[in-house]
């Protein structure tokens, strides 16, 4: 008798800042899902140490470098996890978005990275102003985390995937949303 393995879902959550992406993704962990948290906090406050207020704004490139190598990173270190499904806090596409939405080329190595390294599932979460809030990391106004959301749907379409745009709503149903899809 043959086995059959399955494979791991990847199933990314993205959208703009503030619209409740990494409190579902904890929420989804607490609920006993495995989950690779979003990592531009870290990269940012890092630069922080090292002298640098916002990284992304004053060396666009590098931090986009960071960004992408550590969610590559892990993207491969989900392939390994035994379990069916693995949600990413943002994933690689996220990062040739926003380099569109400032208006910035990009090493066509970006690209070719998106485009062989594939997520099963994209969901995005719509602006949401009753719960966004600035901060020292999350310098963007609601307006602009508009834009970002529209800017993030057109990057995973550019890649051929198809966002499915997560309601507004309780932490439950939004999970259910998501899990109901597949």
């Amino acid at each position: 008798m043959k086995f059959k393995l399955l494979k791991t879902k990847k199933i990314v959550l993205t959208g703009g800042p503030g619209s409740g992406k990494t409190t579902l993704i904890k929420f989804l962990e607490k609920e006993g899902y495995k989950v690779m948290h979003e990592i531009s906090r870290d990269v940012t406050l890092e630069a922080q140490r090292q002298g640098i207020a916002q990284l992304f704004l004053e060396n666009p490139i590098l931090f986009s470098e960071m960004l992408l190598e550590g969610r590559l990173k892990q993207f491969q270190e989900g392939c390994s996890i035994n379990s069916p499904i693995v949600f990413y806090d943002r994933g690689m596409p996220d990062v040739t978005a926003y380099m569109d939405f400032v208006k910035v080329h990009y090493p066509i190595n970006f690209s070719e990275i998106c485009n062989k390294n594939r997520y099963d599932h994209v969901f995005v979460l719509p602006p949401w102003k009753d719960i966004y809030e600035q901060d020292n990391e999350r310098y963007e106004s609601f307006e602009q985390a508009e834009k970002l959301f529209h800017f993030l749907k057109e990057g995973y379409l550019k890649y051929g995937y198809t966002p499915h745009e997560v309601p507004v709503g309780s932490l439950e149903e939004r999970a259910e949303f998501i899990l109901s899809q597949f």
